[in-house]
């Protein structure tokens, strides 16, 4: 019989579960990460899947065209002008405090030009704009 002390065994790490780990997050961030930059993308104006409006009151149309032209309730702007817009809306609109304004831009239509609609729109206190946009087709 032997009684000498043994020499306790050193303990064994096993790493492979780690290494494993290490690689499934690698692998899940490298397939969630997005490397298209979102300035390159190219968006398709105006479409939607919504019910059509609507209307119960005469409203105000402003048709922005592919050229920037702006077109008020057939009344086509020589100047388009923020002060021009402003004053054309506000003899459209009359006595209506806070008249329903919808804007029909051409997808083709710098956004410019449909924030200068909006804001314009806006800084006169009306606060129900509308942006227009064709039924998108959808098959039966």
């Amino acid at each position: 019989m032997n009684l000498s002390p043994q020499k306790p065994e050193e303990p064994d790490v096993n790493l492979t579960p780690m290494i494993d780990v290490v690689f499934l997050l690698l692998l899940f961030f490298m397939v969630s990460t997005s490397f298209i930059r979102e300035s390159s993308l190219k968006v398709a104006l105006p479409e939607a899947t919504g019910e059509a409006l609507v209307e119960q009151e005469i409203s105000i149309d402003i048709v922005i065209n592919t050229n920037g032209d702006f077109i008020i309730n057939d009344v086509t702007l020589l100047d388009t002008s923020r002060e021009n817009i402003a004053e054309v809306l506000k003899k459209i609109a009359g006595d209506n405090d806070d008249p329903h304004v919808i804007i029909s831009a051409d997808a083709d239509t710098e956004y410019q030009n449909i924030v200068t609609a909006m804001d314009t729109a806006q800084q006169l206190g009306y606060t129900r704009l509308t942006l227009a946009t064709r039924q998108k087709m959808t098959e039966k």
